[in-house]
């Protein structure tokens, strides 16, 4: 059986740490408790989003959502209001929790203790988009720690929840049309309320490219598909 690592090869050390079987927990880890994360901008959160947070909780014994805050993104709702929808639509779970990511992903996986980082793929192109992310987030978790990194495990979507994508939510919601069979209760209002605080905005000349105002109000729960 051949090595794991080739003659001449000079990998770095994470890698070497890997190919020799290697292994380190995060800190802060707790014996016998596995916690993911499962990261995003949830600009609005969807009943695909909610759907993985579900299947991640039969896997992991503790899950934390990360509401990211995207540079490169203009957000139709702000973070906190972002948070405050997810929670409610995860309410019912327990384990599970969601919080807002300050800054790298890595650095906040390192912090709650994360044995991995979990995402929903809803087709190949998502695959494409997500996988050098992934190999990058385990190369960031590994640096001056030693580690192996934290690996990304990819959940393959619902097939009757696949075609939604928050970016369509925000759209669809744009033209008026129906969108509350495809987000949790309560957050097709929030979407309505800023789209059209947005709108108004832009109206009277003030600045519409931020994010709505906060809504102090999360939305009920809905039964998980």
């Amino acid at each position: 059986m051949s090595s794991a690592t080739s003659p001449g090869v000079d990998l770095p050390e994470p890698a070497r740490s890997a190919c020799h079987g290697t292994v380190r927990r995060p800190s802060p880890y707790r014996e016998g408790v596995r916690t993911a994360v499962v990261p995003g901008t949830f600009d609005p959160v969807t009943l695909g989003h909610v759907d993985i947070v579900v299947r991640a909780a039969r896997l992991f014994d503790e899950v934390v959502v990360g509401i990211a805050r995207n540079a490169g993104k203009t957000p139709l709702l702000d973070a906190e209001t972002r948070r405050a929808a997810f929670a409610g639509a995860v309410a019912h779970l327990p384990g599970v929790r969601v919080e807002i990511v300050p800054g790298l992903l890595v650095d906040f996986c390192r912090e709650v203790g994360a044995v991995a980082i979990v995402k929903g793929l809803r087709g190949g192109g998502d695959l494409d988009a997500e996988a050098p992310m992934a190999a990058m987030n385990r190369h960031l978790s590994a640096v001056g720690t030693g580690d192996a990194g934290v690996d990304t495990v990819f959940l393959v979507s619902d097939g009757r929840l696949a075609h939604i994508a928050s970016s369509m939510v925000r759209d669809v919601a744009t033209y008026d049309g129906p969108i509350d069979d495809l987000v949790p209760d309560g957050v097709g209002d929030l979407v309505r309320a800023a789209i059209a605080d947005r709108s108004a905005r832009s109206r009277t000349g003030r600045d519409s490219s931020g994010p709505a105002p906060s809504v102090p109000s999360a939305p009920t729960p809905r039964e998980t598909p």
